[in-house]
């Protein structure tokens, strides 16, 4: 296997909060949606794959390289974009990518031009002045212009109008044409995962839920919806999270063929979307929630 980044045994203590054994790899060519509840330690990892926090044990590895001791090299690579705007607001879109460029032994001046032209970026507009949607797509613009091998985006798409969020993943989708790059995209906007994401991670207080193939997630996994007389304790304990109404249930299973034997044609069963099963699997089974 071919993996860009690889997380090993990841752990970082605060007094309020852990991140706890942490295990995931992403391979070349492919888009990983990271996702999870507010507060499940989404962006705090991304800080220790970034080292900008430094991580109490484990390994964090991208392009084979250790993320600490071979920092400048690593970061050379890596193309980064934030969910907020970190560039000086009073200067113009061609001033601020003369202040970055230099950092990158690998700026390509022709691409940011390339890029800029696509985006219909305003070269000589102050920052300040730029829409979040034109400001987004500058932050693209930076980190695609050096060559970047690996895309880290942190809610990229968080705030952005329907069609803005349609260009940036039209561009993600393209840049994937390279089987050299990835993308780790993290964002609470499941429906963008839903349409471009290889692999999905799913985290929560702290710790990996699940890392697998999209595709493979749903698979394995449905929606159950019935009456609330079929919700017996032993039914009940087969499912993973459950939401109950006064109309009925509806809950995620991981074993369609074990519901279907348990209650056959009594209950529907529908495909999940990533949002399904991002918020069942963050609830815990017995965690019965009632909404009358």
């Amino acid at each position: 296997m071919n993996k860009i980044l690889e997380i090993t045994n990841l752990c970082k203590n605060y007094k309020d909060f852990s991140i706890k054994n942490v295990n995931f790899s992403l391979e070349r060519g492919y888009i990983m949606g990271f996702i999870g509840p507010n507060g499940a330690g989404k962006s705090t990892i991304i800080k220790l794959i970034m080292n900008l926090i430094k991580r109490d044990s484990g390994n964090i590895n991208i392009f084979g390289l250790d993320n600490k001791k071979n920092e400048i090299a690593v970061k050379e690579r890596i193309g980064f974009v934030y969910d907020e705007n970190h560039f000086y607001e009073d200067l113009t879109v061609q001033e601020m990518k003369n202040i970055i460029r230099p950092f990158y032994s690998q700026w390509d001046e022709n691409l940011f031009k390339r890029y800029v032209k696509d985006f219909g970026l305003p070269s000589k507009k102050q920052i300040k002045h730029l829409s979040k949607g034109m400001k987004m797509k500058f932050s693209l613009a930076i980190a695609l212009s050096h060559n970047a091998e690996l895309l880290l985006m942190d809610e990229p798409t968080s705030g952005l109008d329907p069609l803005i969020r349609s260009e940036l993943l039209d561009v993600l989708q393209s840049l994937m044409q390279d089987e050299n790059k990835s993308v780790f995209f993290s964002t609470h906007i499941t429906s963008d995962l839903d349409k471009i994401a290889d692999y999905i991670t799913l985290v929560n207080n702290g710790e990996v839920i699940l890392s697998k193939t999209k595709e493979e997630l749903l698979e394995e996994y449905c929606v159950v919806k019935g009456s609330k007389d079929k919700l017996d304790s032993n039914i009940a304990n087969r499912f993973i999270g459950i939401k109950e109404n006064q109309y009925g249930f509806e809950a995620l299973s991981q074993n369609k063929d074990e519901i279907l034997q348990y209650l056959g044609d009594s209950v529907i069963i529908e495909k999940p979307t990533l949002e399904d099963i991002m918020v069942f699997s963050t609830r815990r089974s017995d965690q019965h929630v009632s909404s009358y």
